[in-house]
């Protein structure tokens, strides 16, 4: 199933204090695109219907329609600076053709 690091948890909670949308679902789409690389999309959600797959992962509250769930288990959300001073949010899915697995020591 789709999971957050504790990094990326703690900042989807403070967008989430800051943004007034505490109590909020954070709501995770994704799409294929053509060369088949992996679109992702995100946004607090009060709006979730029956047919959603709603789970919790590092204390945050997810959502998701059924129909993204093929292309999103067994990702990871991780928010990451690559860049000195620009960190953001990156997902880390063995089903996207440009995933690297991170290097392990």
């Amino acid at each position: 199933m789709f999971k957050l690091t504790t990094a990326a948890a703690e900042q989807v909670a403070k967008a989430a204090k800051q943004g007034n949308t505490e109590g909020m679902s954070l709501r995770l789409a994704a799409s294929q695109k053509a060369d088949g690389s992996i679109e992702y999309r995100m946004g607090f959600e009060d709006n979730i219907v029956e047919e959603d797959i709603r789970f919790v992962s590092e204390g945050i509250h997810l959502v998701m329609s059924p129909e993204d769930v093929p292309l999103l288990d067994q990702a990871t959300m991780d928010y990451v600076e690559l860049e000195e001073g620009k960190p953001h949010f990156i997902f880390l899915n063995p089903k996207d053709p440009n995933y690297q697995p991170p290097e392990t020591n």
